[in-house]
């Protein structure tokens, strides 16, 4: 009888108009990598996975609020636009959750295409924000619509046979990580057209009114064409609906069993190790998200403050840069970043493991931006040079943290709780981040006015912070904190 209810299963299971059960199959036949699924994987991530529309303004955030003229003060500056870069996590933090529980009900595929929606129409608004209000509310209906990265964070790991998940994951980290370094570069090349290049923009166009306008435009644009291309992008949850084919072999097994096959299917499922479960209760899971978190909340407001030291002048221990300068900066690092994610994070991944991986990334990145208030006192080419060189390694550290700790959470849980799950790690996420630029911009403007103090003057006392959030982080991915989903978790 139980290998009757077993060979049921496997015939509900792999029904030929289910989705999930397609991509299944085209797993078991192609033990290869999935070349087209990661493209798809690749393409969306970098064009709606909101680091393009999260890093674009950096640059240009700076000049955006004087403009607006709202801080009475230059050293209030970052105060204003702290809370501009938190209004979009806010936004994401409140909804991650619930586009998580539409994507495990209705399919990835949906809720991917109405983020990029969601993207093309506020990021092109956010462009054309003339107050402060404006761009608060903008980027806020923007991180509240546009709920892709955690439905692709599962979708990558569904469409890897498991000796390749990590490759999948490494995609994700390495389109956001290349999409936190092309959109500073667009941002500060881009910005203030009518300006940098007034013989093509004049000062009464469109984008002389506008400024800002441009980047946010060449943004939506991309995930316009995105969002076409998603047609071909396969489903794959598995969405089994009971036709008649199916309700005839239950007959037939009712008749021949005497029993009712719907209830017992049931009951089977419910002993076999894919039983659901509190995602709460699953301390892998919450573990692994608190410590993302944590990550999470040094990142978003390194982020913040990296553009705001770089733009600030030096009597104040910044770089005196332009937005064009800054936006070169962060371009730089997009090749190395990309080469280290495809070809040694995967490799050191396996030989390693992803924990270990992000205690090393955690370890170097406290004397790395130790460093930084060191490398303000250079000037010239070797000013360049060592900013270029501390922001790839930064970047690279930063996503193999990142990377392990998807791995982690992906590993925690099955497919049916696979969205919702990612909905929860990217609402805890989107909080943290949220405080990472507000708290970050408000640090820096304090740090400003302590130039002279004694006891680690200025930008110093900035990346002593970020330090210390760092070597806690480190420290929770230790045991008993951190506990590591079992290898062989379906």
């Amino acid at each position: 009888m139980t290998e009757t209810i077993e060979s049921s299963l496997l015939l509900w299971e792999n029904h030929e108009n289910c989705p999930g059960c397609k991509i299944d199959r085209l797993k078991q036949a192609d033990t290869g990598v999935p070349v087209k699924h990661l493209f798809y994987v690749w393409i969306v991530v970098l064009a709606a996975g909101t680091s393009l529309p999260i890093s674009s303004l950096f640059p240009f955030l700076y000049f955006m609020i004087r403009d607006f003229h709202i801080a009475k003060r230059e050293e209030d500056i970052g105060f204003y636009a702290g809370y501009v870069g938190s209004s979009f996590m806010l936004g994401r933090a409140l909804t991650s959750v619930i586009w998580g529980m539409v994507a495990d009900r209705y399919g990835r595929k949906p809720v991917i295409t109405a983020g990029l929606i969601a993207l093309i129409i506020f990021n092109t608004l956010f462009g054309l924000s003339t107050n402060v209000w404006m761009a608060l509310s903008t980027r806020f209906l923007l991180g509240s619509l546009c709920g892709i990265l955690g439905p692709m964070r599962a979708y990558a790991s569904e469409v890897c046979r498991k000796e390749y998940q990590a490759l999948g994951m490494s995609i994700i980290s390495t389109a956001w990580g290349i999409g936190l370094v092309i959109g500073p570069a667009l941002g500060g090349f881009l910005a203030q057209p009518a300006e940098k290049f007034p013989h093509i923009f004049s000062k009464e166009s469109l984008f002389g009114r506008f400024p800002y306008f441009l980047p946010c435009l060449l943004i939506s644009t991309f995930a316009l064409g995105v969002s076409v291309l998603c047609y071909w992008l396969p489903e794959t949850l598995h969405i089994h609906k009971e036709n008649k084919e199916q309700d005839e072999l239950y007959a037939w097994e009712v008749a021949a069993y005497g029993c009712d096959v719907k209830k017992k299917l049931k009951k089977f499922e419910g002993k076999g190790p894919n039983q659901q479960q509190s995602l709460l209760k699953n301390w892998p899971l919450m573990s692994s998200i608190i410590v993302y978190c944590v990550f999470q909340l040094h990142d978003m407001a390194y982020a913040e403050i990296f553009s705001l030291w770089a733009i600030s002048p030096s009597e104040y221990g910044g770089l005196s840069y332009s937005t064009a300068d800054v936006g070169e900066v962060l371009a730089m690092s997009g090749l190395g970043l990309l080469l280290f994610q495809l070809f040694l994070y995967p490799p050191l991944e396996r030989i390693l493991g992803p924990v270990m991986v992000s205690r090393i990334g955690a370890v170097l990145t406290v004397p790395l931006l130790s460093s930084y208030p060191l490398i303000a006192m250079l000037s010239g080419v070797g000013l360049s040079l060592l900013i270029n060189c501390a922001s790839l390694l930064k970047n690279v550290l930063c996503v193999s943290i990142t990377t392990g700790l998807f791995l982690l959470q992906n590993r925690a849980v099955t497919q049916q709780q696979r969205g919702a799950a990612n909905g929860i790690s990217m609402s805890a996420m989107s909080f943290f981040k949220a405080v990472g630029p507000a708290g970050g911009g408000s640090l820096f403007s304090w740090a400003l006015k302590r130039q002279n103090d004694s006891f680690l003057p200025g930008s110093r006392m900035v990346f002593f912070i970020l330090n210390i959030i760092e070597v806690l982080g480190l420290f929770m991915t230790f045991k008993p904190f951190l506990t590591v989903p079992d290898e062989n978790h379906p």
